[in-house]
């Protein structure tokens, strides 16, 4: 695996404007991924560190592999059944032993208001681990990520830039 990464100190603001900027300890790193098992796997080391009432966004293109990051962290978690994808679903949920995970795509949202009918503060209300595909179309009502993960294509495989925050972006 190969792996480049540092800490940062200071102050940071998201690139997400709504969010709060706060005195925090950044770890950013970038992974690359030559398949979907690869994916998977990395997403598998997120349930070492995710727990109930976090929240992890995923950005990135059609395709680059969000929902296979979430299938391999379900897994990691305990998870034996299918992990589809939610695009038209808009939320999956999993009641696994440690907790609940919500896993959304708001790839399809065309509002706030749509995700309020939705009742998406419920879920991180509950202590859930929710997921976010495309948090970009939830900007003003998402939590801050614990762990913000950003895909892109790269040669044959994905660039994952994945930043760690043990209190939220």
């Amino acid at each position: 695996m190969n792996i480049r990464g540092g800490l940062l100190h200071g102050t940071c603001s998201s690139r997400f404007e709504g969010w709060s900027t706060a005195r925090v300890t950044l770890m950013i790193s970038e992974v690359f991924a030559a398949d979907a098992d690869r994916v998977a796997a990395i997403g598998s080391t997120l349930a070492d560190e995710l727990v109930g009432g976090d929240s992890c966004h995923l950005s990135g293109p059609l395709g680059a592999g969000k929902t296979t990051l979430v299938r391999g962290l379900l897994r990691a978690l305990g998870h034996q059944g299918p992990v589809p994808s939610p695009t038209f679903t808009l939320v999956e949920t999993y009641e696994l032993a440690q907790m609940r995970v919500a896993h959304f795509d708001l790839f399809r949202v065309e509002s706030i208001e749509e995700l309020e009918t939705l009742g998406v503060r419920d879920y991180f209300a509950d202590g859930n681990l929710c997921v976010f595909e495309w948090p970009d179309r939830g900007q003003g009502l998402l939590p801050a990520p614990r762990v913000l993960i950003e895909f892109d294509y790269h040669g044959d495989g994905r660039l994952l830039t994945i930043t760690r925050n043990s209190t939220g972006l």
